[in-house]
């Protein structure tokens, strides 16, 4: 195994290592060619939207169909503001070496450009309310949309390993910004906006929601009858300035209507904890020690729980069902809720 290891490049060695910390026991058991193929299978692609004359830019990560054979369920990932397709990076490489195939989706005028472009830096709240108003939360809903329509002509099409996939019955995922996006995929109610229904979406991962901040939150969520699972921390603070405190982020289970949801609370977790990514790009708002010290255990947490949600609620896995029952790894202060 030693002269496994010297002959590998050093980055094949990490990618490794993080894929099979966050997986616990399941990675491990492939060949060290296999895992050079799980980091192959990224694709980057821009896909155009002509009825709205707009760019999605979309990284794809394809499982490996030598171990994962049948329809493939899909799961899609929306950034928070200021964000990229690596949006979720280590998120979308757990789900994929499950068996999943992720895309995440880039949004422009939210987008890390976007960003650039409107403000100095990440502490301008006002600047960065401007970029997360109604008008782009309807063009991320759009780009949604889009996505799951591009899915079902490229399968319909059978190009190429789109052949594989199941277009419908897909998970929708998002951190922030990206949160707001699933939670109105999936139903949620705005003031003089009814939202939107989407079928062919099965269930959704909210990353550092929040409850609405104004008006009657129960009824702006009532129709969010699928599975929802939200992830916040105790230190989840608001971060553009619109009262998105981290009790009102916890809130939001209580005002989910019941059956079918679940939340996961981390003891001094914060915002970027939940970004799903490494270094600089966690780095941009202010954070605790103890929120970097504790980092790696919330982000194998992460990984396996919201993991064990896509399997029990897209591929109906009895394992993962009872996983969830009591995640492994909650450490004390750690909330874990379903209902």
């Amino acid at each position: 195994m030693t002269t496994h290891q010297t002959r590998m490049p050093p980055h094949k060695i990490n990618r490794r290592t993080c894929l099979s910390a966050l997986l616990g026991t399941s990675l491990p058991t492939l060949t060290l060619s296999q895992i050079a193929d799980l980091t192959a299978l990224v694709v980057d692609e821009t896909w155009q939207d002509a009825a709205r004359s707009r760019a999605v830019p979309v990284k794809i990560r394809w499982p490996d169909m030598r171990r994962f054979l049948g329809p493939r369920p899909v799961v899609m990932f929306s950034h928070g503001l200021g964000g990229t397709v690596d949006g979720g990076t280590l998120w979308g490489e757990a789900w994929a070496a499950a068996g999943f195939v992720v895309l995440h989706l880039q949004h422009a005028g939210s987008d890390l450009p976007a960003v650039r472009g409107a403000v100095g830096s990440f502490a301008d709240q006002r600047g960065l309310r401007a970029l997360a108003g109604p008008a782009q939360l309807l063009a991320l809903l759009g780009d949604v949309g889009f996505a799951l329509d591009e899915i079902e002509r490229r399968h319909a099409a059978a190009l190429g390993r789109w052949a594989t996939v199941r277009p419908t019955q897909v998970g929708l995922s998002g951190h922030s910004f990206g949160a707001h996006t699933a939670l109105g995929m999936a139903g949620q109610r705005y003031p003089g906006y009814e939202g939107v229904i989407e079928p062919r979406l099965a269930a959704f991962v909210a990353f550092s929601p929040t409850v609405p901040m104004a008006g009657d939150a129960a009824q702006a969520l009532a129709r969010l009858t699928r599975p929802v699972l939200s992830v916040t921390g105790t230190l989840d603070a608001d971060v553009v300035g619109n009262g998105a405190t981290p009790d009102k982020r916890m809130a939001l289970y209580a005002a989910l209507p019941p059956g079918r949801k679940a939340h996961l609370v981390l003891r001094d977790a914060d915002h970027m904890t939940f970004a799903g990514q490494l270094g600089r790009a966690v780095e941009i708002l202010p954070r605790e020690q103890v929120t970097r010290d504790l980092q790696a255990a919330h982000h194998r947490l992460v990984a396996r729980v919201t993991t064990d949600w896509w399997l029990a609620t897209l591929a109906d896995d009895a394992s993962a069902r009872q996983r969830l029952a009591q995640p492994a790894g909650l450490q004390p202060g750690d909330v874990w809720e379903q209902a």
